[in-house]
């Protein structure tokens, strides 16, 4: 009799939740809980679970910390320019130095400027910027398939907020963006490979020592 009350009052729940809803009695039984309350978004925390799980997430992020820690990943530019000088091909060859080490990894360049000019103006700006910065980059060996210059900032996030020129508001700035395509997962065979490089290559001790082969010892001198 307790069993059958609890399944009678189960199935008056089920049907005002129903009622409630614009999807058919009885559907609930056959989807995730809240699936009809989906508006496109429901799957992201799953995703970010899954990303962290998996090691991509943290790996970006932690990888995106030491590239801004061991490299300049920010290039200046003289006014109303997107013309790459000395100091800014130096930075640029570290950058692809670092990038190197980890052919698994995309980049992506932001474009930046003064607030001297127009919105429009500054957003064209700071694409031909970073499509400066990302040409220059292939010029240094890394490939165009792993790097993006797509997203122009224009003005929209100074350094110094003044609406004077500003020299460190005209400015790209790298970042790791995520994984080439067919590499995004880096717990395989490969994950050894990375091991190698940052841990057994990075501990190794340099040396003063200098090696000038084996020669042959003659008793006479």
């Amino acid at each position: 009799m307790r069993d059958t009350l609890k399944l009678t009052l189960a199935a008056s729940a089920l049907l005002a939740l129903g009622a409630c809803s614009d999807q058919p009695a009885g559907s609930a039984w056959f989807q995730e809980a809240g699936g009809y309350l989906d508006n496109g978004t429901f799957g992201n925390a799953t995703m970010n679970n899954t990303l962290v799980q998996t090691g991509q997430l943290n790996y970006v992020i932690d990888l995106n910390e030491r590239f801004a820690a061991q490299v300049p990943a920010t290039v200046n530019f003289e006014f109303n320019s997107a013309i790459l000088d000395g100091v800014a091909r130096d930075a640029i060859r570290k950058q692809a130095h670092f990038m190197a080490q980890f052919p698994e990894v995309r980049f992506r360049v932001y474009g930046h400027t003064d607030l001297v000019g127009s919105n429009a103006f500054n957003k064209s700006l700071g694409l031909r910027r970073a499509k400066a910065v990302v040409a220059e980059l292939a010029r240094n060996g890394i490939s165009r398939s792993r790097l993006e210059a797509m997203v122009s900032y224009g003005e929209t996030q100074p350094l110094i907020v003044t609406q004077d020129p500003e020299r460190k508001n005209r400015r790209t700035v790298t970042e790791v963006s995520g994984f080439v395509e067919n590499s995004k997962l880096v717990m395989d065979s490969r994950y050894a490979e990375i091991i190698h490089r940052e841990y057994i290559e990075s501990a190794t001790a340099s040396s003063d020592l200098v090696d000038f082969g084996a020669r042959e010892i003659n008793p006479g001198n």
